[in-house]
This record gives structure tokens, C-alpha cells and sequence, in this order.
């Protein structure tokens, strides 16, 4: 019996562990978020406000575009709910109009309260065709407000691209 009880243990913590473990793709990309995170608050100290007080956040370390009339982007993030990692995201974007480039960018996206989040946790969540990411520079965070509870910033890594749009972006979550 005892042995019994003691094998239903091992089972159990095996499946819990193997539910909330992460690959070692999400652990780099992770570490790659908190190393965004510290690169964004450098340029705009005013973002920790943003990072402090939003319900949830999701933050792409490494969003990769590209295109010359044809374009898209992808990327994978980390979800934060107050402060707290709970998943993984992932990015896509095709678009057709004027575009000329390539550019690495880092991306966060913040939701004001805790339904805007649930909107993106549940599926529900892209940008219209038309919203832009606010680029991040010195003293922009205090000026850039919420648009329907949600606000982007990019700040861009390396490359150079004629087109700062994150509108059509479609998104994917998947909880820890």
C-alpha cells in the first residue's frame, strides 16, 4: 500500500511539473524579454509607470520584419498578468501597401485592466488595420495613453524599414 501511494505521488508530480515546464526555447526567450525590458526602460525610464500599473503586458524581445511591397513579421513573447510570467505568445503579421526593409524591433504590448488582457488570453485580440506602435524614445511613455485598454511601444534593435505599423498583427496564447 504503501508503495502504491508512494508511485501515485511520483506520477503526479511528474505530470504537474511536465504541464508547467517550459522548453528551452521559452527559457531563452524569457531571458531575452527581461533583457528587453531593461533595454526599453533605458531608452524611456517613464515606461517603468506602464510596467508598474498595467493589468498584464506581453512583451516580444525579438519581432523580425521585412518586405518590399509584400511584407509580414513574426515574433515570440512572454505574457505577464501583474507582473507575473503566465505563458508564451506568438506573433504574425502579412500586409500589402508601401514597405521597403527589414528591421529587428522590440515590441510590448500593455493592456489597462484585466478584461483587456483576458481579450488577448482568450483569442479575441489584434490590431485594426490601421494602429501603430508608439516608438519608444526619451519621455514618450508620459504622452502615449490607452487606445480601448491597450497601448504598443516598439523600439527598434537593427535594420531599417519604411513602416512602423502593427496593424493586422495576429496573435496566439498559451498558458504555462
Amino acid at each position: 500500500m504503501k508503495t502504491l501511494k508512494q508511485f501515485t505521488f511520483a506520477i503526479c508530480m511528474t505530470l504537474t511539473f511536465g504541464v508547467f515546464a517550459q522548453n528551452d526555447k521559452d527559457h531563452k526567450i524569457m531571458a531575452d524579454a527581461d533583457d528587453a525590458r531593461i533595454e526599453l526602460i533605458e531608452a524611456d525610464e517613464t515606461l517603468n509607470d506602464y510596467f508598474d500599473n498595467a493589468a498584464g503586458y506581453v512583451l516580444f524581445p525579438n519581432v523580425g520584419e521585412g518586405g518590399f511591397i509584400i511584407g509580414g513579421a513574426s515574433g515570440n513573447g512572454v505574457v505577464y498578468e501583474n507582473g507575473t510570467a503566465i505563458g508564451m505568445a506568438n506573433l504574425k503579421k502579412l500586409d500589402i501597401g508601401f514597405q521597403a526593409g527589414g528591421q529587428a524591433i522590440i515590441e510590448v504590448i500593455f493592456f489597462e485592466t484585466a478584461s483587456d488582457l483576458a481579450k488577448f488570453k482568450e483569442g479575441h485580440f489584434e490590431f485594426s488595420a490601421e494602429a501603430s506602435a508608439v516608438a519608444v524614445e526619451s519621455g514618450v511613455a508620459v504622452t502615449a495613453g490607452y487606445d480601448d485598454g491597450v497601448v504598443a511601444f516598439a523600439l527598434p534593435k537593427a535594420g531599417l524599414m519604411a513602416d512602423a505599423s502593427v496593424g493586422g498583427q495576429k496573435f496566439s496564447f498559451k498558458s504555462f
